[in-house]
């Protein structure tokens, strides 16, 4: 996270020669700080770190989404050094892995997106960071869903042979800067830290490798012609001479070049640093030291930020004034916490969406307030902002409604906290997602940013406006997306009573599953039960629903798990489940977890090591490990999968089986926490809808004395819509308990939005909305109620504020 930095790098102390520093939440383990990696200077890596730590905001851009080559130099710069593509056995689970084929097979290599990731760079002695022309783009069935794209930036590398001086390269750069622009792109130099100059132009859109590396061969073989005495384009060292080589092969997709702001393996601790053109045309040009560019940082900000910005000026426009006049005219600075101030970000803008929940606080049952998101967007000096209610789309064939708000301060990115109730906006604010963008278009009437948060990777979005402050957002490519805490710690969790931080557990997407193949699907059971997340650690067993409620006293037969793990650490993820006679799933039978089982299908972590970012296939295969372990705790067990080749015969197995339905998950899927995705789909051969129960009616006959039926409920943003009423499915203890749970919860009012009328509800009594239960129903039709409703249970694992809202039911047209 690019904007976790401020507060981190400022007047470090002296060093100890070891310490756990804590880096926007991570910690990172450092070591002989006090080792001098540059004898020269007596830098050493402790200086290294700090350096890197420091100056993360600018070189993060510039080394997003890409594989990293470090050059490490473990024991100083006097010594051996060596290349190192891979990432280690032993590197942090947090470090964020993609995939290369090369002759010699499959790499892993670490892509570094957040500060922590650059401070154990530096506890790494990894002084040259080198990346390629390209980036990863998303791809559900690449390795960690994420392929080689095609090159975002083009370079020539300026190298001088004997006797030949900086500022002769720093006129070839000139000469090239004009060539560049005759073909309409920007030049942007960087002196390299080494004897030469990099000279980079953004391509966009993006071309593919070939295409970069044809037309920076033409470039240097023009140079050649017109300066045959000056400038080489032939790589061989025996006809470079006293001439200027003009590198062109590191757009190759195998190529890799120092990134800006990386330090050198030289006997000084110079860096490839950006430059200026005028620095380039006053001569006199020289490398610089590490200090050097943290200080002209802190002054200039990234000299290369306009290589990810749609338009470049050649010359800095006036800036705008901040204007925050209807902010502050909303807000009364003595009663609200909400920042006023804040200055622009020195690198790459930022985004922040902020879930913000109006109404009462902590939202209560009678209350449930509202929910909307905030999106904001760097713009001009102040975040542009965009109320979304149900937040941007994850799908390019859903469109969202975007409200344009008031602009915010940029210290808002950061704000979380209660707004006072009474002032405007009163509620709950919560940072959702945060990083930087890329700025493709940005007029009055339409603004096209690519997002690369925690969350959201890679999407490419729209926002085009309707009319007046209405809004439409829309996904135009999809990136990928997965859901975070505050920290980017593995869920390697204790297992303590507290439910722990994070999105709860990936849900799938319903949608029909016939088309699939066996090929790219996996199928599983649908099972009737309650989604549970299982923690083992340290001889205990921690239990969370849905909801993130902790549920570890409702299933007491599963605190076997802990000794039939023994030493090993799991965070599991499956369906507590009660099996009839015919051993087939039943809800209706989860009246106590005395009975019930754990069917285990995922695995999000084992040993300490997070596997939410590894494909499905390789979680299936650590679950299957773990198979005869489970099954020896007696309580749990892995289900089988469905063995069918595609999702027709899928469904007419599970069919047979009587079980609720079928699961399809893509077998490249990662592991995306809180968040339902279209790599998981799930279709159920009948429908069942979680409801908020807001009264009931007395029984009659046979029932006279108690509870005839149930009056069930939708929340919407102004209240609970009534559905209906059940009054089937009930045995006589379900009644009972029906009776026993909602005596104490009598009320006056009737809770619904609209109370229903009639002389059959003369006698129903109101309740606090507090109880959810399950129904399976035949239709919901749009202006009527559910048809044929069946009552299931109790769902004890999910509140209220979990329920399907009306708004998003499968209504089915007017009566």
């Amino acid at each position: 996270m690019i904007a976790d930095w401020a507060g981190d790098n400022a007047n470090v102390p002296a060093h100890p020669n070891r310490e756990n520093r804590d880096v926007g939440g991570i910690t990172v383990p450092l070591t002989n700080l006090d080792k001098v990696l540059y004898p020269r200077t007596g830098t050493t890596k402790g200086e290294v770190i700090d350096y890197y730590q420091a100056i993360a905001p600018v070189t993060l851009p510039h080394l997003a989404d890409r594989p990293l080559t470090r050059k490490r130099w473990p024991n100083g710069v006097d010594r051996t050094a060596f290349f190192e593509k891979r990432l280690p056995a032993h590197a942090p689970a947090w470090i964020t892995r993609a995939a290369q084929f090369h002759s010699d097979g499959e790499s892993i290599y670490p892509v570094v997106d957040s500060v922590a990731a650059m401070v154990w760079l530096g506890q790494q002695a990894a002084l040259e960071l080198h990346v390629p022309q390209w980036r990863y783009v998303p791809d559900g069935d690449a390795p960690f869903g994420l392929a080689p794209g095609d090159a975002d930036r083009l370079v020539l590398d300026l190298d001088p042979g004997p006797d030949v001086t900086l500022d002769d390269c720093a006129a070839l750069a000139l000469r090239i800067r004009e060539l560049l622009a005759g073909m309409g792109l920007a030049g942007y130099p960087v002196t390299s830290g080494s004897k030469g100059i990099h000279v980079y132009a953004p391509l966009r859109p993006p071309v593919s490798s070939r295409g970069a590396r044809t037309v920076a061969r033409a470039i240097a073989a023009q140079l050649e012609a017109e300066t045959p005495d000056a400038v080489t384009a032939t790589m061989a060292k025996d006809v470079r001479g006293g001439r200027i080589l003009v590198d062109w092969s590191q757009n190759h997709p195998g190529k890799t070049t120092v990134s800006p702001y990386s330090l050198r393996g030289r006997e000084d601790p110079t860096v490839a640093a950006p430059r200026t053109w005028d620095e380039l045309a006053a001569g006199g040009l020289r490398q610089l030291r590490f200090d050097e560019v943290r200080a002209r940082v802190a002054v200039d900000g990234d000299l290369l930020a306009g290589m990810w910005r749609s338009e470049e000026r050649t010359d800095p426009a006036p800036p705008t004034p901040v204007r925050l006049d209807e902010y502050r005219a909303k807000r009364d600075a003595a009663q609200t916490p909400e920042p006023f101030g804040g200055e622009p970000s020195s690198g790459a803008p930022i985004f922040v969406i902020q879930k913000h929940h109006t109404g009462s606080k902590p939202p209560s049952l009678r209350s449930p307030g509202r929910v909307h998101y905030d999106f904001r967007l760097e713009h001009d000096g102040v975040l542009a902002s965009w109320a979304v209610p149900k937040n941007l789309p994850d799908d390019p064939g859903t469109n969202r409604l975007a409200v344009r708000t008031e602009d915010h301060p940029m210290d808002y990115a950061g704000f979380e906290g209660s707004i006072p109730r009474g002032e405007y906006g009163g509620g709950e604010v919560s940072v959702w997602d945060t990083g930087t963008f890329d700025l493709e278009k940005w007029r009055d009437d339409e603004v096209i940013v690519t997002l690369h948060g925690n969350r959201l990777r890679g999407g490419r979005y729209v926002l085009i406006r309707t009319g007046g402050k209405n809004w439409l957002a829309h996904l135009m490519t999809p990136g990928t997306t997965r859901a975070v805490g505050k920290t980017s710690t593995p869920p390697r969790a204790a297992a303590t009573d507290e439910p722990a931080e994070g999105g709860g557990p990936m849900l799938p997407t319903e949608d029909p599953i016939g088309a699939l193949t066996a090929d790219e699907w996996a199928f599983e059971g649908k099972w009737d039960g309650y989604r549970v997340i299982a923690t083992v650690v340290g001889g205990r067993v921690a239990l969370r629903s849905r909801s993130g409620r902790v549920s570890t006293a409702d299933f007491p037969g599963f605190s076997s798990l802990a000794s039939a793990l023994g030493d090993t650490e799991a965070v599991l993820d499956g369906e507590a489940v009660v099996l009839d006679e015919a051993g087939v799933p039943a809800f209706h039978l989860m009246r106590t977890g005395t009975r019930a089982r754990f069917y285990v299908f995922d695995v999000l972590a084992a040993g300490g090591v997070d596997l939410t970012g590894r494909p499905w296939t390789v979680r299936r295969r650590v679950l299957e490990s773990l198979a005869p372990l489970l099954a020896a705790s007696g309580c749990a067990e892995v289900p089988p999968l469905v063995d069918a080749p595609d999702g027709i015969a899928a469904l007419q197995r599970s069919r047979e089986l009587g079980w609720e339905g079928v699961v399809a998950k893509r077998r490249s899927s990662v592991y995306l926490p809180g968040v339902r995705s279209r790599s998981w789909l799930k279709h159920k051969h009948w429908r069942d809808l979680q409801v908020v129960i807001g009264g009931w009616k007395p029984g009659r006959g046979g029932r006279a004395g108690g509870v005839g039926s149930v009056l069930v409920g939708a929340p919407t943003e102004t209240g609970l819509v009534y559905l209906g009423s059940v009054g089937s499915g009930f045995s006589d203890r379900d009644l009972d308990d029906i009776a026993a749970e909602l005596e104490p919860l009598r009320m006056r009012l009737c809770p619904f939005v609209e109370p229903p009328t009639g002389p059959e509800y003369r006698d129903v009594v109101w309740v606090l909305p507090k109880v959810v239960g399950d129904v399976r129903y035949s239709s919901l039709r749009a202006g009527g109620h559910l048809r044929q409703p069946t009552w299931r249970g109790f769902r004890r694992d999910l509140l209220p504020g979990d329920v399907p809202g009306a708004d998003d039911l499968p209504w089915e047209g007017g009566d």
